[in-house]
């Protein structure tokens, strides 16, 4: 059985602000303590998703941030145990010509989970009020609405059993100066930094905005805003792993399905007389 001890959120709390965040960021002191709680946590992952299984349970995670927050690095250690046949990864982009002639909540819905499967949306339907706002993309009386049809998209899916949790890893200005530098030198990773990402940081107070009235209003006990500090990787890795088991699991028991005793005795049979 998972033991699920450090992974219990608390009652909703209300809406995460990135005030929170005033503070010296916290730390996983050492390379073992990540990778004790991070092997923790991908196992409990595994345990879960082989729950969503059995049960026929569907999960939604959303995860947002601004350039060089980490997501890509926090998906890869979320997707790293799990089997790929009940994961689907989102990677979302600018929309494309036919789903520009579609409501934008469109996509999205063709890309939700079967019963049984997570899926993983890197990037989201947030893009209306977050850089579609900040950058003036979209006029104001449509991201203005959009706030209301989030909220009412994600009610919908709570009412039809899907279980969601929206993850927002913020980093300071400062240390997003130093990762895109980085990029430059990394030979791996210098195609990571685009003209998009200098222009994004022209417009930061827009986006700081943006996303305080985003957690304000999107956060719901249903589908609710984990709002973590990006600036030291391991923290936020760890710590965007043990939320999504938390609720996900929905107070569930993540203890293995137990085989059908008549099945187990069917299979040996076959396999002995074969």
């Amino acid at each position: 059985m998972v033991n699920l001890e450090g992974y219990v959120l608390p009652g909703l709390m209300p809406a995460p602000s990135l005030a929170q965040l005033t503070e010296p960021h916290p730390r996983v002191e050492s390379k073992k303590a990540y990778q004790s709680r991070l092997e923790a946590a991908q196992f409990a992952l595994l345990s879960l998703q082989q729950h969503f299984r059995a049960e026929g349970h569907r999960g939604v995670v959303v995860f947002e941030g601004l350039d060089a927050a980490g997501k890509g690095g926090v998906i890869k250690r979320f997707a790293e145990k799990l089997d790929p046949r009940g994961l689907r990864v989102h990677a979302i982009g600018a929309p494309n010509a036919a789903e520009l002639r579609e409501h934008y909540l469109s996509r999205f819905w063709r890309r939700l989970p079967e019963p049984g499967e997570l899926a993983i949306f890197d990037r989201s339907w947030y893009g209306r009020v977050l850089v579609e706002r900040a950058e003036k993309f979209t006029p104001a009386a449509r991201w203005q609405q959009a706030y209301g049809e989030i909220f009412n998209f994600e009610r919908m899916l709570n009412d039809d059993g899907v279980r969601i949790i929206k993850v927002f890893l913020s980093i300071t200005k400062d240390e997003q100066r130093s990762r895109f530098l980085e990029r430059l030198e990394g030979e791996f990773k210098h195609w990571k930094l685009t003209e998009a990402d200098l222009e994004t940081r022209k417009h930061w107070k827009a986006y700081q905005e943006a996303i305080e009235v985003m957690l304000s209003r999107t956060h719901a006990p249903y589908a609710p805003w984990m709002l973590i500090d990006a600036d030291h990787k391991w923290y936020a890795r760890v710590t965007a792993l043990e939320a999504c088991v938390a609720h996900l699991a929905g107070g569930d028991s993540l203890e293995p399905a137990k085989p059908d005793p008549d099945f187990i005795a069917r299979a040996r049979s076959a396999l002995k007389a074969s």
